[in-house]
């Protein structure tokens, strides 16, 4: 399990986190999202141990990973712009990080195929996508315990990002934890099972994906009169009017307040699911960047 307590970063008068705290479940794939610059890369570099906070502590099952080669042997952090020496080619990679990780040569050369890339073609004539695949089949031949993973699908075309995603959920299931920074919740949600929300400097909201849109619905109503959001019976999150039709998000016991929206007689009352995009949306309107 990794722990983050009290985490403080600043970058000169600009403060990244202050007093952030959230802990990611051992085996589980988390999705780390937040507007641009709310600091997930930061975060990904604080906790994989190569950044340093100014306050607060990092642990992985109670261990700081600070000066911890032990913990950082189990890491594997792969970057939205990994560096690489201008000769490295796929099969000095695999060599590379035979090194220090229990590499599969298996996967890795099961990955490059099905990503149909030339190990023998140094990386830095390769496209940013074939660049990604290239060090995705790395990482994922590595093996990590802890596997950190920044803009993940950036550039990867719709088979590539499956073939990844295969990829992650069967290192899933050998007992490695994810983290994953992307701009594409949709892409996240397919595969996460939790989720940490980074904004104005601080974690707001983390926790089970499932459990949090559990507390969370968005109903579409149509009455026969005009009825403006103010008139409804419950206190909502955000609504929408289209003549008159009104699509409102709220949370609670979805149950009562459909009892209690019954009473006003509406021609349509419907459910629409919500998904991690719309919770995205939703907590950020929430804190004023939306209206």
């Amino acid at each position: 399990m990794i722990e983050i307590k009290n985490l403080s970063k600043s970058f000169g008068d600009k403060k990244v986190f202050s007093d952030a705290n959230v802990t990611v479940e051992t085996g589980s794939i988390c999705g780390l999202v937040g507007i641009n610059g709310a600091g997930k890369s930061t975060l990904l570099r604080i906790i994989s141990g190569v950044m340093t906070a100014d306050a607060g502590t990092v642990t992985y099952d109670g261990e700081p990973v600070y000066e911890n080669e032990k913990v950082k042997s189990k890491i594997f952090f792969l970057p939205d712009d990994p560096y690489y020496d201008t000769s490295v080619t796929g099969e000095k990679l695999k060599k590379f990080y035979s090194v220090f990780y229990p590499f599969d040569t298996g996967v890795f050369d099961y990955y490059v195929g099905k990503f149909s890339l030339n190990v023998n073609k140094p990386i830095r004539n390769f496209s940013k996508g074939m660049k990604r695949q290239t060090f995705i089949s790395a990482a994922l031949a590595c093996k990590p315990g802890y596997l950190f993973l920044d803009e993940a699908f950036d550039g990867l075309d719709p088979l590539a990002r499956l073939e990844f995603k295969r990829g992650l959920i069967e290192l899933q299931e050998t007992g490695t934890t994810i983290i994953i920074a992307s701009h594409s919740l949709r892409e996240l949600e397919d595969i996460c099972d939790s989720f940490i929300l980074i904004d104005d400097a601080s974690v707001k909201v983390s926790g089970k994906i499932d459990k949090a849109l559990s507390n969370i619905f968005k109903l579409q109503l149509a009455f026969k009169d005009n009825v403006t959001p103010e008139m409804l019976p419950f206190k909502y999150v955000s609504a929408e009017v289209s003549g008159r039709v009104i699509t409102v998000v709220a949370r609670g016991d979805i149950e009562e307040i459909k009892a209690k929206t019954e009473k006003m007689n509406p021609v349509i009352m419907e459910e629409i699911p919500m998904d991690l995009e719309d919770l995205f949306i939703e907590e950020v309107r929430e804190r004023g960047y939306l209206k």
